[in-house]
């Protein structure tokens, strides 16, 4: 069997999905192409195509790096307990990363360590909690949705931009029209980049679909 090259072996995913992370959060989405990225990595364009394929395939390859920082919930962790926990750190690392988040889109989070660190424990505890299969699979979806919407609606890189924005637009509405938002409108630039405002969201999210019946 040949030996495989050496730029090959150190184009390892880990390193491929941490240059690419790191080149989008500093330098922004449009730095990362696979030309750009195999130079910073100092292998071929063609090696990087062996690992990824394509920038479908890059962003799953970054996208499942992130989730390998899920949080391991001890067994016999309460329920809420745990799905805070899981959540939580799931939005963390989505407005860590922004401009991953905005690089892909619509594209759904299906890879590997996401489905071994959150998704699979997170119905697994639902299951033992009491929850029917499809209780189990709506908590998680509105979960799920809450927590990328919160992350993917906001220009988490630039706060101070992003409230900048929101006062402009308000400020430049009649106030005639539109009494509420130009009244209250310290509070809603405010609310616009306050992470409390998710993680209020989750946890009454968690107190309302919590399970009712015992695990066995």
């Amino acid at each position: 069997m040949p030996r495989q090259s050496v730029s090959l072996e150190l184009a390892t995913p880990e390193l491929i999905a941490e240059t690419a992370l790191l080149m989008v959060d500093q330098e922004g989405c449009e730095t990362l192409t696979f030309r750009t990225l195999a130079a910073r990595l100092g292998i071929g364009h063609a090696t990087l195509q062996r690992r990824c394929t394509d920038m479908a395939g890059l962003l799953d390859m970054c996208a499942d790096h992130l989730a390998a920082g899920l949080p391991d919930i001890p067994a016999g962790t309460d329920w809420a307990a745990a799905t805070e926990a899981r959540f939580r750190r799931l939005y963390e690392l989505l407005t860590d990363h922004p401009g991953l988040v905005a690089l892909r889109g619509a594209r759904p989070w299906l890879g590997r360590q996401l489905l071994k660190r959150l998704v699979e424990p997170q119905l697994a505890a639902s299951l033992a909690a009491g929850m029917t299969p499809q209780e189990a699979i709506s908590c998680y979806r509105r979960m799920y949705l809450l927590t990328l919407g919160s992350a993917s609606f906001v220009d988490h890189r630039n706060p101070k931009g992003a409230q900048a924005a929101t006062r402009t637009a308000l400020a430049a509405l009649d106030p005639e029209e539109f009494p509420v938002l130009t009244g209250h409108l310290a509070v809603i630039v405010s609310a616009v980049v306050d992470h409390e405002v998710y993680y209020q969201a989750l946890r009454d999210l968690i107190h309302v679909t919590s399970p009712t019946k015992p695990g066995p």
